[in-house]
């Protein structure tokens, strides 16, 4: 039975929010909570930026020490034959690519001023497919931008031609937004039928149906027969409105009304990492999260008025949906409101050891414990916070990825 999997585009289209952004290290941690949840792929960056380079090689470096597995690690760039010579020889080892060119006619004319037509849209595409098969990917995705504005027969026909040259999957992009749940699952629909492509559904939130639009996107693709990919981001970060919620999408596939049974979610998904990771999100953001955030909000699982509290004690399922345990929510959280030793840019080898003896890291020796400040103080200058516990822990485990990812050379 074709099932529904979670394609997180945080690290590449999350980053993309204007006026903020992460650090690479900041990536590196979501990426391993992505895998701790169970998320079937991460779009992890661009392989033909040059300040990205290091730390997609450290996280493929992760990878093959087992850290990030099984989560697919990938790489998206243009569905031009340059961008991809330039990643494979930046990110040599790159398994999994997207691969993007837009295709209704409003871009082609308004972004490719008519310097391109649609055949000329297809022949970038394949021969930008057939040179990622060439270096090695091992699976290939096509994006359509714009596919909810592009002609459906134009769409039916580019799909097939990235699939005859080994594409996996067609990613239907609703790049503004613009599809309502009803126009998307009779377009995705026909363009499954039609093609039995799987369809990844990258919605954005300008109409702030994102999520509504994914969850109908992945509904027809199933219908249609085959697998369906949502591509999500933690707390919705995006350009514009953002992007379709992790937490959001992955509780409508789970509880929403006639989703059990036949659209079934990717059974490696644990829900109790949604606390966790939407919290460090915001931390790294640097964007709070709103008191009525599905799942993960602090009114969440609030009640205040009579009637409401009168039946959540009664029985918590006359208010409540689904259970706060299950989101990893409900142990208390210790706030130290004395002193604080923190680690900073300018720490010493006396805090190193105090603070990492509260996480129970031992070093072997003088040496190995300045190794690890030195880089410890490099990634407080590398994301100008404090760092977590776990962003600690990283460092101190994994010392050449740190200083790989955080080395950025103008």
């Amino acid at each position: 039975m074709p099932k529904i999997y979670i394609v997180d585009v945080t690290n590449r289209d999350g980053v993309q929010t204007a006026r903020l952004g992460l650090a690479k290290l900041e990536k590196t941690l979501i990426n391993i909570y992505l895998n701790q949840m169970g998320i079937f792929q991460s779009e992890a960056g661009f392989p033909v930026t040059k300040h990205e380079i290091n730390y997609l090689n450290a996280n493929i470096s992760l990878v093959k020490k087992g850290v990030l597995v099984p989560i697919r690690i990938s790489g998206w760039m243009r569905a031009i034959v340059e961008d991809v010579e330039e990643a494979f020889k930046n990110v040599p080892d790159l398994e999994h690519v997207n691969l993007s060119i837009s295709t209704s006619q409003q871009m082609i004319m308004g972004k490719f001023q008519g310097k391109r037509d649609f055949s000329g849209v297809i022949k970038d595409m394949t021969s930008a497919v057939d040179a990622a098969k060439a270096h090695g990917a091992k699976t290939i995705g096509v994006n359509a931008e714009d596919a909810s504005r592009t002609d459906i027969n134009h769409l039916i026909e580019f799909t097939l031609a990235g699939k005859e040259h080994g594409a996996e999957r067609i990613r239907y992009c609703d790049t503004l937004g613009y599809d309502t749940p009803f126009t998307i699952y009779e377009r995705v629909y026909q363009l499954a039928s039609k093609t039995k492509m799987p369809v990844e559904l990258h919605c954005h939130n300008d109409l702030g149906m994102a999520v509504a639009c994914s969850i109908a996107g992945a509904k027809a693709a199933i219908d249609a027969g085959v697998d369906a990919y949502i591509n999500t981001t933690i707390n919705g970060m995006g350009e514009r409105a953002g992007n379709a919620d992790l937490i959001s999408v992955l509780l409508a596939c789970k509880y929403g009304a006639g989703m059990a049974g036949k659209y079934q979610l990717d059974e490696r998904i644990n829900l109790s990492m949604s606390w966790k990771i939407a919290h460090y999100a915001s931390y790294a953001f640097k964007v709070p999260i709103p008191i009525n955030q599905v799942g993960v909000g602090a009114n969440a699982f609030a009640h205040s008025s009579g009637i409401h509290v009168d039946g959540a004690l009664k029985d918590r399922r006359n208010y409540e949906l689904y259970d706060f345990e299950e989101l990893g929510r409900g142990e208390p959280e210790i706030i130290e409101t004395g002193r604080m030793i923190i680690l900073g840019e300018y720490s010493g080898i006396k805090g190193l050891r105090n603070i990492y003896g509260k996480l129970e890291v031992e070093f072997k020796d003088e040496e190995e414990a300045r190794k690890i400040l030195e880089l410890a103080r490099y990634a407080n200058v590398h994301t100008q916070k404090p760092l977590t516990d776990d962003e600690l822990l990283f460092v101190a485990r994994h010392p050449e990825e740190a200083r790989l990812l955080m080395t950025v050379t103008p």
